[in-house]
């Protein structure tokens, strides 16, 4: 007859004196001595000033990729003048020829070249949210920081290539007969507003994107429709003046904040715009579209500040 021994139990993990301590107690535990869960969202405020406290990291970053972005060109950063001149000639042949757009619009060349290089900022703000998260994922996994630093730091670095291709504008501006005037000055809340807005925007097609990375495909043929109802090209106002559409959707073309945008630089900017052909209450507009979506963008980003580079 074969007895079978038991196998002897497992030596306990617990050394002889130590203290056990409920699992129940173990989370109150860590809250009273400041520990949190790895990766877990902070709240908004503390989320802030992180932010704040990255300010050098997020500028660095976005001037490195900025330096970058045509160093193996061999025109290097003069791309970023010549792509919206490029654009602009394009769409000069196509509309103020063909479709004879600049019909009713005087000084017609600064006109469009003026709304190609606004519309230009919006679009690529934008396009930049959607690579934000996707776009860096070995960073985001292997360090620790607010990730909304990503779509910051690219939206920062579009308004670089904003301010670099302005002093282009503003000497072809010259070239055209545009003289400097006082309204130039009207052009810093313009942008800012500009700004806002497309830097909300950008925050959320950053979220959008980093859960269905597909967004990126998609939003090329969404500013494409975008940039046609926003007058880049064409004149809304002599579009109301027509009476072709009904009131209510030059309305809405008025209040579209891309438009808004183009508009209020060209008043700015052209002498051949004055106060009466901006749209009833545009700068409040223009105002309000900035701070609720950077708002609103803001804080729908942070809402899934865990979730981001997992999966």
């Amino acid at each position: 007859m074969t007895t079978t021994l038991a196998p002897p139990p497992p030596p306990s993990p617990v050394a002889p004196g130590a203290t056990v301590v409920p699992a129940e107690n173990l989370g109150a535990l860590a809250r009273r001595h400041g520990l949190t869960v790895s990766g877990a969202r902070p709240p908004l405020g503390t989320y802030v000033r992180q932010l704040w406290s990255r300010r050098s990291f997020i500028a660095a970053f976005a001037t490195a990729r900025l330096t970058a972005q045509y160093s193996q060109a061999r025109l290097g950063q003069l791309w970023q003048l010549m792509t919206p001149l490029l654009n602009a000639a394009v769409y000069y042949l196509v509309f103020g020829v063909l479709m004879n757009a600049r019909h009713g619009v005087p000084d017609y060349v600064p006109f469009l070249i003026t709304g190609v290089f606004v519309w230009a900022f919006t679009a690529e703000t934008v396009m930049s949210g959607t690579r934000a998260i996707s776009g860096n994922l070995g960073l985001v996994r292997a360090l620790r920081f607010p990730r909304a630093s990503l779509p910051l730091s690219l939206a920062l670095q579009k308004f670089q290539q904003l301010l670099l291709s302005l002093a282009a504008l503003i000497l072809i501006l010259l070239c055209c007969g545009q003289r400097p005037a006082p309204s130039w000055l009207l052009a810093v809340p313009a942008l800012l507003f500009q700004a806002l807005f497309s830097t909300g925007l950008a925050l959320v097609t950053a979220r959008l994107a980093a859960r269905t990375p597909d967004i990126a495909q998609l939003m090329p043929f969404v500013l494409r429709t975008w940039m046609y109802a926003s007058g880049a090209m064409w004149s809304i106002q002599t579009l109301a003046r027509g009476g072709r559409f009904p009131e209510a959707v030059v309305l809405a073309l008025q209040c579209n904040p891309a438009a808004l945008s183009i508009d209020l630089m060209r008043f700015a900017l052209i002498d051949c715009h004055g106060a009466a052909q901006l749209p009833p209450h545009a700068w409040a507009l223009a105002a309000g579209w900035g701070v609720v979506v950077f708002t609103g963008g803001f804080l729908w980003f942070w809402q899934a500040e865990e979730t981001y580079g997992r999966g």
